[in-house]
């Protein structure tokens, strides 16, 4: 597989971005469709869960497993067979609104992928 990074939805586009996939249930505020690529919200963790979470740094560990469990569904195996074939075509940039650029789903997301190679 190629390359897979992690860039906030309101950075500035690179050309090294490759595809860039939002991964947010919800759009972004004032972003234009021009700067995504796909938007892939099935691989969003749920409502539910991302209210749950939302800003509670200490259940990071529990909101990676309950968002791991929620990677099991239909929907989400259907985004996920999306998201393999863009990242067997070239580079990928996963794109998430979260200001915590270390805790948000997108990075939740890719330490989960990487699991799984």
């Amino acid at each position: 597989m190629t390359r897979l990074s992690l860039k906030r939805v309101y950075d500035p586009p690179a050309e090294t971005d490759g595809t860039r996939i939002l991964v947010d249930r919800l759009w972004p505020r004032g972003v234009s469709k021009d700067r995504i690529d796909l938007w892939l919200k099935d691989l969003a963790p749920s409502d539910d869960l991302r209210r749950q979470f939302h800003g509670q740094l200490e259940h990071w560990d529990t909101f990676r497993a309950a968002y791991a469990a929620e990677l099991g569904g239909a929907k989400a195996r259907a985004a996920l067979g999306m998201l393999n074939e863009k990242r067997q075509s070239g580079p990928v940039t996963l794109l998430y609104a979260a200001r915590d650029e270390q805790h948000n789903n997108a990075e939740a997301l890719a330490l989960w992928l990487a699991s799984q190679d």
